[in-house]
């Protein structure tokens, strides 16, 4: 941890430091959520489908990642415990229970854009106050708005083929 680094944030770093780690863990919830999705998934476009929700899953590590090392930077712990992920989750999960792919995309259309109102706080909490946190949040809400339009254009040549 970098004294000046952490000295430059211009806002509660604490607080900082416990909303992203309530992102932190709601990446890992997207991305077993994406991974077992990927896994059960039946239907029609089920190929296509599955593609796309392991890239995504693969994505959504990548973010906890990204998350986990600036908490670091900030002088805080990542949420350890998997247990503890729903517990600090903005978002929650859905379990593919009803793993057809209709399902499943509104599960995770619905989880993007539950990604993308949290990401878009952390960008306006952090825009002048946090430029490094800034630049990887805004990165993280550039990456779920692609999801969810990817996940919705699957939704709708779903739609279209089903007609």
């Amino acid at each position: 941890m970098g004294t000046k680094g952490i000295e430059i944030v211009d806002m509660d770093v604490k607080e900082l430091i416990g909303l992203l780690n309530k992102a932190f863990s709601d990446e890992w919830l997207a991305y077993y959520q994406y991974w077992v999705g990927a896994k059960v998934v039946k239907g029609p476009m089920k190929e296509a489908v599955i593609a796309e929700l392991v890239q995504h899953a693969a994505d959504e590590l990548r973010h906890a990642d990204m998350l986990a090392l600036r908490i670091i930077q900030l002088g805080g712990t990542p949420v350890t415990k998997p247990e503890d992920w729903y517990k600090h989750s903005n978002c929650g999960y859905a379990a593919p229970d009803k793993p057809f792919v209709k399902d499943v995309l509104e599960q995770n259309i619905k989880g993007e854009q539950c990604a993308i109102m949290t990401y878009k706080k952390l960008v306006n909490l952090t825009a002048v106050k946090d430029p490094v946190t800034y630049n990887i949040v805004l990165q993280i809400l550039q990456d779920e708005v692609e999801y969810e339009e990817d996940l919705q254009a699957e939704m709708e040549d779903l739609q279209t083929l089903l007609k």
